[in-house]
């Protein structure tokens, strides 16, 4: 009896693991099925891309909170000219006469009203913080340029690299048919094995050219995931296109342009312009200042006021104004000169800038011609290799040349293709530097 008790106990427990392994197995795929909306890639254009980039760009963020900080500190010197109400106590023991720290009379309760009403070395510094906060705008301004810069350079670079791939793969193929052709030939007898290494090194050198496009497509992807806010999974499929908008324009107009609308430039001119309010209230801090005061107290006679003054009075209230004349002041001296030094430096600045703004807007202008030429140079070798590929192909098909010559008018003109791809690249790279110099990038996505 006990045996077969432990037999079917046995029996009982084979049978429980196995439906608990049965439930394990019908559960698991469920677990392992992908999100289908996780794996499907995102098609973006040029535009689109620009416009998620300016949504969630971190650095545009940080721009906007400085800015928000520079109005917050322009408004701090700024609310001295307005009125100022505050209330209080200076309520406390007194042995002797009654006074406080302060040098006000104590009392059980206080309110205070200021206002400045003439201070202009005071309306000078609120001036500059103001035209500070004006150039912290700029800035963003600035940090958006930097942002569609990068962001339109990447997915640029993304298209062309992508390209560049599938020319390799085709190109990786061609190379391995050169090597086996040569290798048998030179089993034969009828290649030397010199021509066997040429034809390796000329695979490995595709090889390696692959993986670095690969290694850079998977940087630039990256790199848009984070500017566009995306999942670190997420697929990116990307198009060959054109910017928006010629660059080509005649050179005196990008000058011009960028005269008026390089931030840069603008920010220099700005920072002109708060050191000019700065030393123009330092030099008026030989006028008087004038200050609206007002006070009213509480007073308590244990504060024995009764024992120092002939009338005490509970209620108190005092109004008027506090004027201040500078007699002789080492310090305004020292502010003046400080502040002349300043503007003296931004002056300098500002006038570097414009002259170093226009000869590279005019550097940049040519830099582009160039790199068009070299497009233009780079389509023609091409189209002649293309041409020369056709020539062969059929020359082939009669039977009149080998498969290894075939096979390497191909890479010749996989060659032609990728110089191509990395000059129409360097022109649109150009194109977006000029734009940006000129203050014009932002007006080429309206």
């Amino acid at each position: 009896m006990r045996f077969i008790r432990g037999v079917a106990g046995v029996a009982g427990l084979l049978l429980i693991c196995a439906g608990v392994l049965e439930g394990q197995e019908v559960q698991a795929p469920k677990a392992a099925e992908p999100s289908a909306e996780a794996a499907a890639p995102v098609a973006l254009t040029l535009k689109r891309t620009v416009e998620l980039a300016l949504q969630n760009s971190k650095e545009i963020q940080v721009a906007k909170i400085q800015a928000s900080v520079a109005d917050h500190a322009a408004q701090i010197t700024k609310a001295q000219f307005m009125p100022n109400l505050y209330a209080g106590s200076g309520a406390g023991y007194t042995n002797g006469i009654p006074e406080t720290p302060g040098g006000r009379a104590p009392a059980v309760f206080n309110v205070t009203y200021t206002e400045e009403v003439f201070n202009e070395p005071l309306r000078g510094h609120a001036k500059e913080r103001q035209e500070q906060a004006k150039a912290q705008k700029i800035a963003l301004e600035e940090a958006r340029n930097n942002v569609i810069s990068r962001t339109a350079m990447a997915y640029l670079e993304l298209a062309k690299v992508r390209h560049s791939l599938e020319l390799l793969r085709a190109e990786q193929e061609s190379a391995e048919k050169i090597l086996q052709v040569t290798q048998d030939r030179e089993s034969q007898g009828f290649e030397l094995p010199v021509e066997v290494t040429k034809a390796q090194l000329t695979k490995a050198r595709v090889v390696q050219r692959n993986l670095q496009l690969e290694e850079r497509e998977d940087e630039l992807q990256v790199f848009l995931r984070y500017q566009l806010g995306l999942p670190e999974t997420q697929a990116i499929e990307v198009t060959p296109e054109d910017l928006p908008g010629a660059a080509e324009q005649a050179g005196d107009n990008l000058i011009a342009a960028a005269l008026g609308n390089n931030t840069e430039l603008r920010l220099a001119e700005s920072d002109v312009r708060a050191k000019e309010f700065r030393l123009k209230g330092e030099k008026r801090g030989y006028f008087p200042t004038l200050e609206l005061v007002s006070i009213y107290s509480v007073l308590a006679r244990f504060n024995n006021y009764t024992e120092f003054f002939n009338h005490f009075q509970r209620n108190n209230y005092n109004a008027g104004i506090n004027v201040e004349m500078p007699i002789f002041s080492a310090q305004l001296k020292a502010n003046v000169g400080l502040a002349q030094v300043n503007l003296d430096a931004a002056k300098a600045s500002l006038a570097s800038k414009r002259s170093e703004l226009s000869a590279e807007v005019r550097q940049k202008t040519r830099r582009v011609r160039e790199i068009d030429a070299a497009k233009e140079v780079a389509r023609l070798e091409l189209q002649l290799a293309q041409q020369n590929v056709a020539v062969l192909q059929a020359q082939f098909g009669e039977g009149k040349l080998n498969l290894r010559d075939m096979e390497k008018a191909r890479l010749d003109e996989n060659d032609k293709w990728m110089a191509y791809l990395d000059a129409n690249f360097q022109k649109q790279q150009a194109q977006l530097d000029l734009l940006k110099a000129a203050g014009q990038l932002d007006k080429v996505w309206q």
